[in-house]
């Protein structure tokens, strides 16, 4: 009988064993197959640009494919609610934006998802600040000049990138900081405002670094300013906006990787990892930072705490400016 019980027990251990290895090798084999990253803006902007970069560099230290899909629309709502619905394992991933995570919620009446509970936080990827500019005919110099003249020309207009973009924001933020009056022109992303500014037909816009610093030189655009708080390295030449007559001012998109809620924090472990060695890669850090790009990495309580602090900012810009909900 003891014999039995013996035989018995070593059969149990070895089981229990082979099972918490199996599971241990389970656990250790993610990813498996292919990953897939969401943009929810539409091809051929600077979302969608660096996000391919970031997965290919990812995608090395992983050691699987990462699959960049559009799904535009809606602000950028369409994309997200897709990846809150996904099963969360970390092999879909949402390439989450200052108005995706922050923003939305305030500027839209119905939204089918909630940032903070609908996701979970992997990384944040980089800050992008934007671009003041005017038409050559403007005659405007400096910031403090554009003010002078907006304060003269009431009926001034300013192109954005569209309805709830950064640009968007970016422009209301100054109107109320230097207390001047300007009709908003969305368009539908950088590619449409920018060559209808150049054309003459909108005298001022606020635009992405990345879409605005290639006709500086021609003078085909005037450089006023960048809206983060200090200098942009690609375009060194041109102040912040707050050193340029707007003390205070200081508005910068981000960037950042986020997965559906439930997630197994080991798996956003992993991909956090990899988010981190992809922007630590050389090849990566220069071509982002020469689109105007400002890297940044870390945990992913690091993009928790930038997704506290920024909804209540955002939600004040749209009250302050009266923003239309959406």
């Amino acid at each position: 009988m003891k014999s039995l019980d013996r035989r018995t027990f070593l059969i149990t251990t070895t089981a229990l064993a082979a099972g918490s290895f199996g599971g241990l090798a389970q656990a250790q084999a993610f990813p498996d197959r292919p990953l897939r990253i969401v943009i929810p803006f539409a091809t051929g902007g600077p979302t969608d640009t660096m996000t391919r970069l970031l997965a290919s560099k990812m995608a090395e230290v992983l050691g699987q494919q990462i699959i960049a899909e559009n799904k535009p629309g809606a602000g950028g709502n369409i994309g997200a609610e897709h990846v809150a619905r996904s099963t969360p394992d970390g092999y879909t991933m949402l390439m989450g934006t200052n108005g995706t995570l922050a923003a939305n919620p305030s500027l839209f009446e119905r939204l089918s998802y909630d940032p903070t509970k609908d996701f979970t936080p992997i990384g944040l990827f980089t800050f992008q600040p934007n671009m003041l500019a005017v038409h050559p005919s403007v005659p405007a110099k400096n910031v403090s000049e554009l003010i002078a003249y907006l304060k003269s020309n009431p009926n001034a207009s300013f192109a954005s990138g569209g309805l709830g973009t950064s640009t968007h924001f970016a422009g209301e933020l100054f109107k109320i900081m230097a207390g001047v009056q300007m009709e908003h022109i969305p368009y539908k992303g950088d590619g449409q405002s920018v060559p209808d500014v150049i054309a003459g037909n909108v005298p001022i816009i606020f635009c992405s670094v990345l879409a605005g610093m290639k006709w500086l030189e021609s003078g085909k655009l005037r450089g006023l300013g960048v809206t983060s708080a200090t200098r942009v390295p690609v375009v060194s030449q041109l102040p912040s906006i707050a050193e340029a007559g707007l003390p205070g001012y200081d508005l910068t998109s981000w960037y950042a990787v986020v997965a559906p809620a439930g997630t197994p924090q080991s798996t956003i472990a992993s991909l956090n990892n990899a988010l981190n060695k992809a922007i630590e890669n050389p090849d990566l850090k220069s071509r982002i930072e020469a689109m105007g790009g400002i890297l940044a990495g870390g945990p992913p309580e690091r993009l928790t705490e930038l997704m506290r602090v920024e909804a209540p900012r955002w939600a004040k810009l749209v009250s302050d400016a009266k923003m239309k909900r959406l």
